[in-house]
C-alpha cells in the first residue's frame, strides 16, 4: 500500500498546486490513497467546505488538520457532517468532528488518525494517553495505521513516536511548514518524520506574505496577515505499507519546486 500524505496545504497557492500536480504524483509513485493536511487550506486559517469539496475532487482521499480546523466558523456543520476531515483527537471530546476515518483501499483498510501536541501549543489533553485509549480498538479493524501528529517541538514528536513505534505503521509530524530531512524507519517497522512541511509558497514566512511579518517585528503593528505568492513547492512524502503487517517498508521525502 503506497500512501501520499502532502504537508500542510496554504492558501489558494497550495491548493492550486494540488489541483495540478496531484495527479502527476500520483501516477508516478503509484498512489493507492493520499491524505492532506488541510487546516491552512483557506487562506491561510482554517478549512471551508468549498475548499474541501475542491481539493477531494483533485483527488485528496482525507484531511488532517490542527489547531486552525475552526477558524472559518462558517464550515463547522461541514466538518462536523463530513467524516473524511478529522479533527485532533485530544480536544474535548465534545468537540465537533470526526477523530479518526477508516477507509477501503484496495483489499485492505487504512486508520488515520490526528493528534496536537501540547509542548509550546495551546492546552489539550494528552496525546499519549488519547492514541493509548483509542488505539486497541482501531487495531480490532486494521494493522494499518496512519498518525499525524501536528506539533511544535520536534523532542515531543519523537518521544511520542518512539513510544509508538510497532504499534501504528507511520508517525507523521506536522505544523512548522518546514520539511525536515530526518525521514527514517524505526526499530519496529513505524515511519517517521518530524515534519512533512508545507504545500505552498516558500518564498514567505511560513506562508505569510514576509514584508508583512518583518514590519510587524520592526513597528509592533499586527497588520492583517496576507499568503504569499512565490517560491512554490510541494512538500510531502511517500509511505509504502506491507498491509499483510502494517509494517512500513519505506519512506520517501517529497520536495518539489515549481
Amino acid at each position: 500500500m503506497n500512501i501520499l500524505f502532502i504537508g500542510d496545504i496554504f492558501g489558494s497557492p497550495g491548493r492550486n498546486l494540488v489541483k495540478k500536480y496531484l495527479p502527476e504524483l500520483r501516477k508516478e509513485f503509484d498512489i493507492d490513497f493520499c491524505i492532506a493536511n488541510g487546516e491552512n487550506a483557506a487562506h491561510g486559517k482554517g478549512l471551508t467546505e468549498k475548499t474541501a469539496i475542491e481539493l477531494f475532487g483533485s483527488g485528496i482521499n482525507c484531511f488532517t488538520s490542527g489547531n486552525h480546523i475552526w477558524d472559518k466558523k462558517d464550515s463547522i456543520d461541514y466538518i462536523k457532517r463530513e467524516k473524511r476531515i478529522l479533527r485532533p483527537l485530544n480536544y474535548s471530546k465534545d468537540a465537533i468532528g470526526a477523530v479518526y476515518y477508516i477507509a477501503n483501499v484496495g483489499r485492505s483498510k487504512l486508520a488515520i488518525l490526528n493528534i496536537l501536541g501540547q509542548v509550546y501549543m495551546n492546552p489539550v489533553d494528552s496525546p499519549l494517553f488519547a492514541l493509548e485509549k483509542i488505539l486497541p480498538s482501531i487495531k480490532e479493524v486494521t494493522n494499518n495505521i496512519l498518525i499525524d501528529f501536528h506539533a511544535e517541538a520536534t523532542a515531543e514528536k519523537r518521544a511520542l513516536a518512539f513510544n509508538f513505534d510497532g504499534q501504528v505503521s507511520a508517525f507523521i509530524g506536522t505544523h512548522t511548514h518546514v520539511q525536515t530531512a530526518d525521514e527514517e524507519i524505526l526499530p519496529n517497522n513505524t515511519a517517521y518524520i518530524s515534519d512533512v512541511g508545507m504545500t505552498g509558497p516558500h518564498d514567505s514566512c511560513i506562508g505569510i506574505k514576509k514584508e508583512i511579518v518583518i514590519s510587524k517585528m520592526k513597528n509592533s503593528l499586527h497588520l492583517p496577515f496576507q499568503p504569499a505568492d512565490g517560491g512554490l513547492q510541494i512538500n510531502a512524502v511517500v509511505i509504502s505499507i506491507d498491509e499483510a503487517t502494517g509494517k512500513a517498508l519505506n519512506i520517501q521525502r517529497i520536495r518539489r519546486k515549481y
